[in-house]
């Protein structure tokens, strides 16, 4: 088959920041083999500065469980049928959605509909609950763009083109930390401390900062009391999220916390311990080779249902992957800060066990190099018509 006769037109929408940061590599990799390539949709400034031609804010995407969606409903639904509108008006070669599985998964199917070629990037956790999304994945999209290598055979016994493409983060995080890192980081964050340094990221949506940055603030504060010297790390999320935490640190005024603005990697390079919420946190720790707790908490009606459909014994990506616990989770009402600040000191105290979680990581890191830009790329051209 011939290649079309212009460049390429890919539309995508991203729908939180996670996706942003995996959306961007994969611009950068089309346009490094079509220059004159084209893109439009919805992305944050990763994507942008990638090229990206962004029709609205992320921000106004982002939402978190099952009733934060539903009160946004009116919202969200005239950014979805204005989204489907752009994207049929455009008439690209193929549309990527890019995580955000419930508001790219209804988009996909209307663009689909409508004659547009589909490419899904992230898999939803189809092989942790709600199994039945699978028919209509496979009703819907053309090709599913896999992150880790253990979720490919659901979509090739349910007759869906899957491709492996591995992590961008593991691409760009060196497998063997330099020498001084995480002194390096300290410099470059302004940290002029001796003692130890705990990163604490409780996510980047505002219903994440509400729940767990109190849980992780109390953590902060346990641990504090047992040695002052110590100092805590945030890094906010964005400015509204740096808004949200400075009034929330008001009343942690008897702890030595320090608040930045993004740099999320440094703060954690720096670091000798991170405590994360849920997500891809916990798989950047386990990239840079820093001991990693997870919490998270989810509204009680969410966590309820949810609970009742996940089908693995682990919610944390580090343990998923490893098929064992590799690290401690702290899920809802177990999101104790006495039991989260004595995990911490554990992981403080312990160098020699720190040691083997470290050589998991590794191993781990090393299955996810697999230069995920490049190859979604390929993917992405051949599904639309550019061989790849």
């Amino acid at each position: 088959m011939s290649e079309p006769d212009h460049s390429p037109l890919i539309a995508l929408v991203a729908g939180e920041l996670s996706g942003d940061n995996l959306g961007a590599p994969l611009i950068h990799a089309i346009r490094q083999r079509h220059p004159g390539a084209r893109f439009v949709g919805i992305g944050g400034p990763a994507m942008i500065e990638a090229g990206l031609e962004s029709w609205r804010d992320l921000d106004e995407l982002s939402v978190n469980g099952f009733a934060e969606p539903i009160k946004r409903l009116p919202s969200l639904l005239k950014i979805l049928l204005d989204s489907r509108d752009r994207i049929v008006e455009s008439r690209p070669d193929c549309f990527v959605g890019i995580d955000f599985n419930f508001f790219n998964g209804l988009l996909e199917g209307m663009v689909h509909k409508r004659g547009i070629k589909v490419a899904h990037y992230v898999s939803p956790s189809v092989w942790a609950w709600r199994q039945g999304r699978i028919k209509s994945i496979a009703k819907n999209v053309d090709l599913m763009m896999t992150l880790y290598p253990f979720e490919n055979a659901i979509y090739e016994e349910n007759g869906v083109r899957a491709v492996f493409v591995g992590h961008p983060r593991a691409d760009q995080i060196s497998l063997q930390a330099e020498p001084g890192a995480r002194e390096q980081a300290r410099e470059l964050l302004g940290l002029n401390v001796s003692g130890q340094v705990i990163a604490l990221l409780p996510g980047s949506r505002g219903s994440e900062v509400a729940m767990t940055g109190v849980d992780f603030l109390d953590t902060a504060r346990q641990l504090s009391q047992s040695d002052n010297s110590r100092v805590f790390v945030i890094p906010a999320a964005n400015d509204k999220r740096k808004a949200q935490l400075e009034q929330l640190l008001e009343g942690y005024a008897d702890i030595n916390v320090v608040l930045v603005a993004g740099q999320s990697e440094q703060v954690m390079q720096a670091a000798d311990v991170v405590l994360a919420n849920g997500g891809t946190a916990t798989l950047e720790a386990l990239l840079l080779k820093r001991p990693v707790i997870m919490s998270y908490r989810l509204g009680s009606l969410t966590y309820a249902l949810v609970s009742r459909m996940v089908k693995t014994p682990w919610f944390s990506l580090p343990n998923i992957l490893a098929a064992r616990e590799l690290i401690p989770e702290f899920i809802q009402s177990g999101a104790e800060p006495a039991a989260m600040a004595a995990a911490v000191e554990r992981l403080l105290a312990d160098e020699s066990g720190n040691a083997e979680l470290l050589a998991a990581f590794d191993e781990i890191h090393q299955r996810l190099r697999r230069n995920a830009g490049a190859t979604a790329a390929s993917a992405v051209l051949e599904l639309a018509g550019y061989g790849g």
